[in-house]
């Protein structure tokens, strides 16, 4: 995780043992987002508009350190099954945008998240980064690749 001019960049590269066009149907399903979500987030998809596509809206109800939010996101970019964007619309950041990048590797797939964010709250967003915040993202991440790698099977 580092610092990306304004806010943060979070980038995950993981090569899983599956074609593309079967990791991008798992991740076209909002569903899918509680299997490879840590328990503890208490992460629920409330409405998705089905099917997925550009400016589509998905809810979700989630515990942040025990807080209840709200979370939607709109699809701002979809290219089935290259590659697909959603940004925040509503929830605990300030800007949140993730591009889910698919890349063919053969029979294989190089999956890559990257996350651009920002904190609201100025120098005390800074501070609660530094805290917990990055430490948290980093551990959400870490398990979705788990989960992931116990789905299609990883190469790292």
């Amino acid at each position: 995780m580092r610092s990306a001019g304004e806010g943060y960049l979070l980038e995950q590269r993981q090569l899983l043992d599956e074609p593309r066009e079967n990791v991008f149907d798992f991740f076209a399903d909002a569903r899918n987002l509680e299997a490879i979500t840590p328990d503890r987030l208490r992460f629920e998809v409330r409405d998705a508009e089905e099917p997925i596509a550009e400016g589509s809206r998905i809810r979700y109800r989630l515990r942040l350190r025990g807080i209840p939010l709200r979370w939607v996101s709109r699809i701002a970019a979809w290219d089935p099954p290259r590659a697909f964007a959603d940004v925040q619309m509503q929830g605990p950041y300030r800007r949140w945008e993730h591009v889910h990048l698919f890349v063919d590797r053969g029979d294989r797939t190089l999956a890559v998240d990257r996350v651009r964010y920002n904190l609201p709250i100025g120098p005390a967003g800074s501070l609660a980064h530094r805290l917990f915040v990055a430490d948290d993202l980093r551990s959400i991440f870490a398990y979705r690749a788990r989960r992931l790698a116990e789905r299609f099977g990883t190469l790292r």
